[in-house]
């Protein structure tokens, strides 16, 4: 193992890249050099990995031997713990009595035959003053009572554990395709979906649409259903309203026979306040895995925050990321709410205006730090893995690698693009958008970042928000969908709706993503089973027979977005083609771009086409492959696909090799083309 002492400050790639981050240096070199310190401390100067490091999981919380089980748990400031469960009949017995060991470790032997496969099980925890029942702050699995809804550990010990078919699996990130998803709402009918019906039923829509990746939200155990799984409570446990381990590992093996990368909605960024399910309180203390000042609970989102500057706290987090990626072989993370995690503020309140406002002392160093040390462990583990960082503030270097001084992420996301469409969409009349702010808002990223571009993702679909079909169309979705019913919000509703996407996925230069549903211009808003609704399931579900029905236009969408992710995902490295923009004009409202052989025409003028309108690309015959408005895809069909557009010479651009190419362009509308070679 490499001895990663600590050496002179290398000029850093960061700032080499972005001469405007010099004034910041010191702020910068010194956030790196903590990191180098942290890693070093933690890895005992590279006398062992990081992912050894971040093996907890292997050592503490429940594990069957060959002849007997063994339990540990770190509660540095409990008096006694016992064992309770369905083997004792939840009593705190002799024999099930935990016994102390160093640093706070609590450790118990038992025999085979004391615990069996499903046994319900607890911790009673005492402490000076108090004393509480606890789920093991390591358990794998948690389970609720239906008829008390309350919540227990439950000994997870299959005689046939499932066998991963697939032992290694490269994602395809030549582009990353992203469909994000919630297994629970992701069926028909109004109940909580399984990973067995996701497996059977969704895995298939998702590889036929084109899409390479899945994003899986709310995973990790959590109690209530209606956090859209945010507030998780047990870390380590895969929810159980889905169904067992076994069939998680199933459905995330059938993906990959899939060629679908499976990634993981991962929440480190904040932690359920619950002390019967979660680690509030754990052994009595309000400081163990948490702060114990007034940055203990989240401001905004009534959680409780971590204190990343205590090894134990980045021990148990680093080996929850390893555990992700070894025992379910998950191939990345989203993490979640990184914005949140890099300042003390949590970015509540902040403008964001200048980059001093990234290096002003407001920043969390060890939060930091411990997203730093994540990437890097999760690449030492798997060199393929995916980390992607949800965060709005614009930090720079987030997406940049750990051994250039960035933060190590693979990607963020793009999240000024879904705030720019929703806020011309409301703002704006329709000849009022100007292709030269939607050119800049869809490529405007760091240079030496890459993005992951998306029109919505959940959040614009949850209920109090809206989806951008419903924002363009409205309440006409509910009378005029069917085919054949002729309705001007309608039909300007399906024609915007398929330009944006396009705009947005044909300009990425990482990945893009889309929320389920979302691509088919799915009616219904997102609400969750709760006191106000009655606890009703309608809103928490998706109805795929809404695209699947030939008499609804709803098939018109979903039939472009697999044409337009087909063709995105079909050209190799898409992501990494320059896109130079060929022409944009407002007053016209027409935005042309290119990328290699692929030319990207759109006329957002709601009233007026054009004919003729020309365009100065390399000389050749460019023949339609994608185009909005054919009536497959719920168009007019004004354009003859099949005709072959020749470029026509103009002695003033010899030298630059380029010829005018001369087309019809209706109104609202938008084409791709492909220069016949």
């Amino acid at each position: 193992m490499k001895n990663n002492q600590l050496t002179p400050m290398k000029s850093l790639g960061l700032i080499k890249n972005d001469p405007w981050l010099e004034p910041h240096r010191s702020a910068i070199e010194g956030r790196y050099a903590y990191f180098l310190q942290r890693e070093n401390d933690l890895t005992q100067n590279g006398k062992m990995s990081l992912s050894d490091f971040a093996s907890g999981y292997l050592y503490f919380g429940l594990h069957r031997l060959e002849t007997e089980w063994v339990f540990r748990e770190w509660a540095p400031n409990a008096t006694h713990i016992y064992l309770i469960g369905d083997f004792n009949d939840w009593k705190e017995r002799p024999e099930y009595q935990l016994q102390p060991m160093d640093l706070g470790i609590w450790e118990i032997h038992l025999p085979a035959e004391a615990l069996h496969h499903k046994d319900l099980y607890k911790l009673k925890v005492y402490w000076n003053g108090g004393s509480g029942e606890r789920i093991p702050a390591w358990v794998r699995r948690v389970v609720q009572d239906e008829k008390t809804h309350i919540f227990s550990a439950q000994v997870w010990n299959p005689s046939s554990p499932y066998e991963f078919k697939i032992k290694q699996f490269e994602p395809n990130t030549q582009p990353l395709l992203i469909y994000e998803s919630h297994v629970g709402m992701a069926g028909r009918e109004e109940k909580v979906s399984t990973y067995k019906e996701f497996m059977q039923q969704i895995l298939p829509r998702i590889r036929d649409n084109g899409y390479n990746a899945v994003q899986l939200m709310a995973i990790q155990e959590h109690p209530y259903y209606g956090s859209f799984g945010y507030h998780v409570s047990n870390f380590f446990a895969a929810s159980s309203r889905f169904g067992d381990p076994e069939d998680l590992k199933e459905l995330i093996d059938t993906a990959h026979g899939m060629g679908i990368s499976v990634i993981m909605d991962l929440v480190h960024s904040h932690a359920v306040k619950n002390e019967l399910e979660g680690l509030g309180r754990f052994d009595g203390s309000y400081d163990q895995y948490f702060h114990s000042d007034s940055r203990r609970e989240h401001p905004a989102w009534d959680s409780l925050c971590f204190n990343y500057a205590r090894n134990e706290v980045l021990h148990f987090l680093l080996s929850n990321c390893k555990f992700w990626l070894e025992e379910y072989k998950f191939d990345g993370f989203r993490f979640d709410g990184v914005t949140s995690m890099l300042y003390k503020s949590h970015g509540l309140g902040e403008a964001f205006s200048n980059y001093s406002d990234y290096y002003n002392l407001n920043q969390d160093g060890d939060a930091i730090c411990y997203l730093t040390l994540a990437n890097q462990l999760i690449h030492e583990i798997n060199k393929n893995a995916i980390t992607i960082a949800e965060e709005v503030s614009g930090m720079p270097g987030l997406a940049v690698s750990t051994q250039e001084g960035g933060y190590g992420f693979d990607y963020r996301m793009a999240m000024n693009i879904p705030d720019y469409w929703i806020k011309i969409i409301k703002e704006e009349k329709d000849q009022d958008w100007r292709p030269s702010q939607i050119w800049w808002e869809t490529t405007n990223r760091r240079a030496d970042e890459k993005t992951i571009s998306y029109v919505e993702s959940h959040d614009q679909a949850l209920v109090g928000d809206k989806t951008i079909i419903f924002r363009l169309i409205d309440a006409d979705m509910y009378w005029h969908m069917t085919v054949g019913d002729s309705n001007i919000m309608v039909d300007r509703g399906i024609a915007l709706h398929k330009m944006i996407r396009l705009a947005t996925a044909s300009t990425i230069n990482g990945g893009y993503l889309n929320f389920m549903g979302n691509e088919f211009g799915h009616p219904e808003w997102i609400d969750f089973p709760r006191r106000d609704n009655g606890w009703s399931y309608k809103y928490a579900r998706r109805q795929w027979d809404l695209v699947d029905n030939p008499n609804l236009k709803y098939k018109y969408l979903g039939d472009f977005d697999r044409a337009m992710i087909h063709l995105i995902g079909g050209k190799k490295n898409f992501q990494a083609i320059p896109v130079q923009k060929v022409w944009d004009s407002d007053g016209d409202q027409i935005l042309a771009f290119r990328r290699d052989d692929l030319v990207f025409v759109f006329n957002f003028n709601p009233v007026q086409s054009f004919t003729g309108y020309g365009f100065l690309l390399p000389p050749g015959k460019y023949k339609i492959i994608l185009d909005t408005d054919h009536p497959r895809f719920g168009g007019f069909g004004l354009n003859d696909d099949t005709i072959e557009h020749q470029t026509i010479p103009d002695p003033l651009y010899e030298g630059e090799k380029k010829e005018w190419l001369k087309l019809y362009l209706p109104a609202r509308t938008a084409i791709v083309l492909n220069q016949i070679k």
